[in-house]
């Protein structure tokens, strides 16, 4: 049985395009870089330790048997890590931070079974447009930047502030699917 650690509802959405019949397990991982911790470890370090606390969960249920995929998105810009805004304050100083640049965005995926761990990362650079103070502030009230790594959903509205994307469009929502069907395949998982 396959479980996807996350409760994002964008990573449902997107392990569902693959058509591989799963379960969601809910799990809370401390998402904090280590001090100098790079960018590119600290997302694969927590990808890993989410599908590590769904095996947790599941080997104390008895089933020892499934396979758990979890995966960590972030945005970088400068070696900056920009998690989920906190507030309408924190999303308007991502967004001001992010106008006119570009960042990456790593997605890291991770896979564990009784038997094996194994993990990919997906690195895509997206440029965002010259934004006015005005078109940040009206963004933001939208409401869509929270809850999203940057403070913006390149699948909603976010796509407006977008000039260029170069990489996965998956990977920016939270799930890279190319790395996910190459990981689930090689776990023996049909896609």
């Amino acid at each position: 049985m396959l479980y996807l650690a996350s409760q994002s509802p964008r990573r449902r959405e997107l392990l569902g395009q693959l058509g591989a019949n799963f379960s969601i397990l809910d799990v809370d991982v401390e998402e904090v870089p280590f001090p100098e911790e790079a960018p590119i470890d600290y997302v694969q370090r927590v990808a890993r330790d989410k599908a590590l606390a769904g095996w947790e969960h599941l080997t104390r249920e008895a089933q020892a048997d499934a396979l758990v995929i979890a995966s960590d998105t972030e945005v970088v810009l400068d070696r900056r890590v920009f998690g989920k805004p906190k507030d309408a304050d924190d999303a308007v100083d991502m967004l001001q931070a992010l106008s006119g640049h570009t960042h990456e965005v790593i997605s890291a995926v991770c896979m564990v079974s009784g038997k094996r761990e194994e993990g990919d990362v997906s690195i895509s650079r997206v440029r965002f447009a010259a934004l006015s103070e005005p078109e940040i502030n009206a963004y933001v009230a939208t409401g869509e930047p929270f809850g999203k790594a940057g403070a913006y959903a390149i699948q909603g509205r976010g796509a407006t502030l977008i000039e260029h994307l170069e990489g996965s469009y998956s990977g920016v929502m939270g799930l890279p699917l190319f790395e996910t069907a190459r990981l689930l395949r090689s776990f023996g998982v049909a896609v």
